[in-house]
């Protein structure tokens, strides 16, 4: 009775979320009802009245509005801009180079910003008239900022990152540590997927200008507020002088003096960024409340240890359990965002992976698993028909179709699927960093 009701509530959830119901109000509702038709009003009762103030109260929490301020005050300070121009000093002149440029702003932007919506939204005005100028094709000039906007998704510090941490009780830091590496690795590869592109037809990505040294020289001395910003917050998370809270909180000091520095942050732009910070705070806090009930009730089912239960039972090599999941990821990214998908998903997917041997310890596997279902995720900011980067871009670039720009991302998620294939062969892609630094 109980897991038939927990399959039943995981089913109407998924139907709100693909009929773009807010996830936050989906998961309360259905987590709501299902409590109460396994324990009755009252337990419901005596659960809300406690709930909301312990998730909320949680201090790993804090560091979310802290991050989410930085990219804002980042967005603001024109630091897109100049490391688009440093990136394109140096690539712009070999074939592909601006399209190279772009995702490589895209890399660094992500490292200060920490979402991906973000960055695509602050390269697609930078980057994409350099792209028009050098009369690069529509398909891979907004293909190439789509996939590059992703890349905000995994490169420390992200918000999906610590939601995803907290969620299975991983330390954040160990999670930024696990992430860097693989995201820098999608970088490469995204530059290898440009140039295998531009050599298969030529005319998409044509050669720009060769910039003198001192030229060169000059773009990238532009640059050193955020190779500052990045050295001192995330080097400083990693070295263990600040822990996530403490690091964000000097990033919002750093990323706003910059901008106060060129003139781009006035009290409008303070507003409208505080604004903007308190709106993604509060519709995140809002699924994170969702998710409180939802996965309460499911706990309550029995259903997560139910279903590791059946996997441990059965007969199942792990890597084919693992791949099963991964294709469940990229048909949930077809309709729904990144946040949904790991609220969704982890509650169930977590236990099961957690019984299964892959000949990891605990607190590796949480790395390692974490790591690779964000990569999966990442892709359906790419895919259709949601896919919100693509539609980020598409409408910074109104001349270009949007099944153009669907179609210029193709090259990426394969190249994306050639990395989940390398991260799940070798898990010391992943770990070597934290057990590096551990």
């Amino acid at each position: 009775m109980s897991v038939g009701l927990a399959v039943t509530a995981l089913a109407l959830l998924t139907a709100l979320l693909i009929l773009r119901f807010p996830l936050g109000p989906a998961m309360l509702l259905v987590g709501m009802g299902g409590y109460a038709a396994l324990s009755g009003p009252d337990p419901l009762l005596d659960f809300m009245k406690s709930a909301a103030y312990w998730r909320f109260a949680s201090y790993d929490f804090s560091v979310i509005p802290m991050f989410l301020l930085m990219g804002q005050l980042a967005a603001r300070s024109g630091l897109s801009s100049s490391l688009f121009r440093a990136a394109n000093a140096f690539l712009g002149h070999r074939k592909g180079g601006v399209a190279m440029a772009a995702v490589g702003g895209c890399g660094a932007f992500g490292a200060i910003c920490g979402s991906s919506l973000a960055t695509a939204g602050a390269m697609a005005p930078v980057a994409l008239p350099e792209l028009k100028r050098y009369r690069y094709s529509g398909t891979l000039a907004t293909g190439a900022l789509a996939a590059g906007g992703t890349l905000g998704i995994l490169i420390p510090p992200s918000v999906v990152l610590i939601v995803y941490a907290v969620a299975v009780q991983a330390n954040v830091v160990r999670m930024f540590e696990a992430a860097l590496i693989p995201g820098l690795l999608a970088l490469l590869i995204f530059w290898f997927t440009i140039a295998v592109y531009v050599r298969l037809d030529p005319a998409a990505g044509p050669v720009g200008e060769r910039l003198p040294p001192s030229e060169k020289l000059r773009a990238l001395a532009a640059t050193w507020p955020t190779i500052v910003l990045f050295l001192v917050v995330i080097g400083g998370i990693y070295l263990g002088f600040f822990d996530p809270t403490e690091a964000a909180a000097v990033g919002v000091m750093g990323a706003g003096v910059a901008a106060w520095s060129k003139g781009t942050l006035d009290r409008y732009a303070l507003r409208d960024a505080l604004l903007g910070t308190a709106e993604t705070t509060a519709m995140i806090f809002i699924v994170l409340l969702g998710a409180e009930f939802f996965n309460a009730f499911l706990a309550l089912s029995g259903f997560p240890s139910y279903m590791a239960d059946i996997v441990a039972g059965s007969s199942w090599n792990p890597y084919l359990i693992l791949v099963l999941m991964l294709l469940f990821y990229l048909l949930l990214g077809c309709f729904m965002d990144s946040l949904a998908m790991i609220f969704l998903t982890i509650p169930v997917f977590w236990p099961v992976v957690a019984g299964l041997d892959f000949g990891l310890a605990p607190g590796d596997l949480q790395l390692w698993f974490g790591v690779i279902a964000l990569v999966v995720v990442e892709l359906g900011l790419i895919t259709p028909p949601v896919g919100l980067n693509v539609h980020i871009i598409n409408k910074a670039a109104e001349d270009v179709p949007l099944r153009d720009t669907f179609i210029g991302t193709l090259p990426f998620v394969a190249a994306e699927l050639v990395r989940v294939l390398l991260l799940v062969m070798f898990p010391g892609i992943v770990l070597f960093l934290p057990k590096l630094l551990s």
